[in-house]
């Protein structure tokens, strides 16, 4: 198959292709509409009317955990860079033990339908949910633009439109934008959570079946596979099984782990899976499942990065349309011929589908219960007009990140969802977790910590070599540079956790509202007062 890439023959049938996506997309669209009859309260919107079990929940959660970025990044980045490619896998697993221990059930308690419900319940609402809904917005983003990145590649790959065609494959981003504001507007979270369910499923199968179909070919033995790896990868050879192929610097890689590790816990996108269910005890046993199936997902990634390495070789990857986000649906090829590239293909978009899907009703629905109505309004307005105003965003934040995905198309993936990790790590963390745990925090200690985080953040990526001088893909003209480390994590996380107490001594004459502090501590630990579960 080296050969038929290099010639620039199509991999795959692209009639097939068409076919297999256009199934899929038929058959989640009819689960989304069937779902769509049961919306109607804002609860049902946003919160799928916490109708959902804690395993389903679990399912979900891992549908929207494990994006493009889990698939096609993290296999790419391990078929090109070896361990530090799996490295992304180690961070996005161990993340979901800060979340299940410090952040899932109180949040869970606390809340009703956003961050902004939390972080604002003891400060002063107006300000504080202005906040929240900004960091949730940009987070959102960020996480976005690498879904689009992704549906880009994927089909840039499948339709045969080679790298050099840039309007071709903006026009594929742009339809992948479409669906997925038809996702969102038609179907609210629980459309879009049956659609996780679905996605996540196939995906885990689909990871599976490839993982024991390149085991078998190596007698299922893992170190023959290793050193077909090395010996397919003669530019990289053993470096490819040793650390420090992509992070030279010992400083970025920290920054990359404490990016990963911290971000889980700050995504919105995961936060407000924990609203879908009826009580903090099925928030807790949906983490469990969540953790058991990612978990089992990134063992089975390392196995299909080092599998395109020593089937495909990165040669080949890196020169596809795509690039380094091709490495899956390549050895797909190369295991299955025409039928296992259509299928797996159409898992990885079903995947770029549900989990931007999932961004955008989180995105949308934090505009229009933070801002809107909280903030504009001051609380009064009917939850059919929220939700009228969420979707109206929905198709606002749908073309913005189209805009964005044809910016970032042809940089790999992983990388740019650990950006977003940064991002929510950086944001909303410090502030989560003062808000819980801090009796003193208060509202000019939020409002700093949430600007500051995201303020640092931000213009650290924009400074870095991610975005300008010749190893950027955005403007590789330019060189802007100021910042050398790709990830900001290491300096913009502790710089919000710092501006966290800082604003809180700065803000420290705000009255102490006592009784809140009780109430939200009592609710926190034992889900005393807490949105249930509505029944129609």
């Amino acid at each position: 198959m080296s050969a038929v890439l290099a010639q620039g023959e199509q991999v795959g049938s692209v009639g097939l292709n068409i076919g297999i996506f256009t199934a899929f997309v038929l058959v989640t669209l009819i689960f989304v509409y069937r779902a769509s009859r049961t919306n109607k309260t804002a609860s049902d919107y946003y919160a799928a009317g916490r109708s959902f079990t804690g395993p389903q929940n679990g399912v979900a959660i891992s549908g929207d955990y494990l994006s493009a970025a889990s698939f096609l990044g993290i296999a790419g980045a391990i078929a090109v860079n070896g361990y530090d490619g799996f490295l992304y896998s180690i961070g996005f697993l161990v993340a979901w033990l800060v979340a299940l221990l410090l952040v899932a059930e109180l949040l869970r308690n606390t809340g009703k339908f956003t961050m902004g419900d939390v972080l604002s319940f003891r400060m002063r609402q107006r300000p504080v949910r202005a906040a929240a809904a900004t960091s949730t917005l940009v987070v959102s983003f960020f996480y976005l633009l690498a879904q689009m990145a992704g549906a880009g590649g994927l089909i840039a790959l499948l339709l045969q439109i080679p790298n050099s065609n840039r309007f071709g494959q903006s026009i594929v981003i742009a339809v992948v934008g479409v669906l997925m504001i038809v996702y969102v507007l038609v179907g609210g979270m629980k459309g879009t959570t049956y659609v996780q369910i679905i996605k996540a499923v196939l995906l885990i199968l689909g990871a599976a079946v490839m993982t024991v179909w390149v085991m078998g070919k190596f007698g299922f033995n893992f170190s023959a596979l290793l050193g077909a790896a090395v010996e397919n990868s003669p530019e990289r050879g053993e470096a490819l099984l040793n650390p420090g192929l992509q992070y030279t610097n010992p400083i970025d890689f920290i920054s990359l782990g404490l990016a990963l590790v911290l971000g889980t816990a700050g995504l919105p996108h995961i936060l407000m899976r924990f609203y879908t269910v009826p009580t903090a005890k099925e928030a807790r046993r949906s983490v469990v499942w969540a953790i058991w199936l990612i978990g089992i997902f990134y063992l089975f990634t390392l196995v299909l990065g080092y599998g395109a390495a020593a089937l495909v070789g990165p040669d080949v990857i890196g020169g596809a349309p795509g690039g380094v986000n091709s490495a899956a649906p390549l050895l797909a090829f190369e295991l299955g011929g025409e039928i296992l590239l259509g299928l797996i293909s159409a898992v990885a978009f079903a995947t770029i589908l549900a989990v931007v899907a999932g961004l955008t009703i989180t995105a949308s629905a934090s505009f229009a219960h933070d801002v809107y109505a909280n903030v504009i309004k001051k609380g009064d307005v009917p939850p059919d007009g929220e939700v009228r105003v969420a979707r109206i965003t929905a198709l606002i934040i749908g073309a913005l990140a189209i805009v964005g995905g044809i910016l970032v198309n042809g940089i790999n993936i992983a990388f740019l969802v650990a950006l977003a990790f940064a991002v929510a790590a950086s944001a909303n963390l410090p502030t989560i977790l003062y808000s819980l745990f801090w009796k003193k925090f208060n509202t000019m200690g939020a409002l700093f910590s949430i600007y500051g985080g995201l303020a640092s953040c931000v213009l650290l990526i924009i400074f870095s070599p991610v975005v300008s001088g010749p190893k950027s893909v955005i403007f590789p003209g330019a060189d802007f540079v100021l910042y050398d480390l790709q990830n900001p994590g290491i300096v913009s996380i502790p710089l919000s956790f710092l501006l966290g107490v800082v604003g809180t001594y700065v803000g420290r004459r705000e009255r102490f509202n006592t009784e809140k502090f009780a109430e939200m501590e009592v609710r926190s630990l034992t889900g005393a007062g807490s949105e249930k579960a509505i029944s129609h």
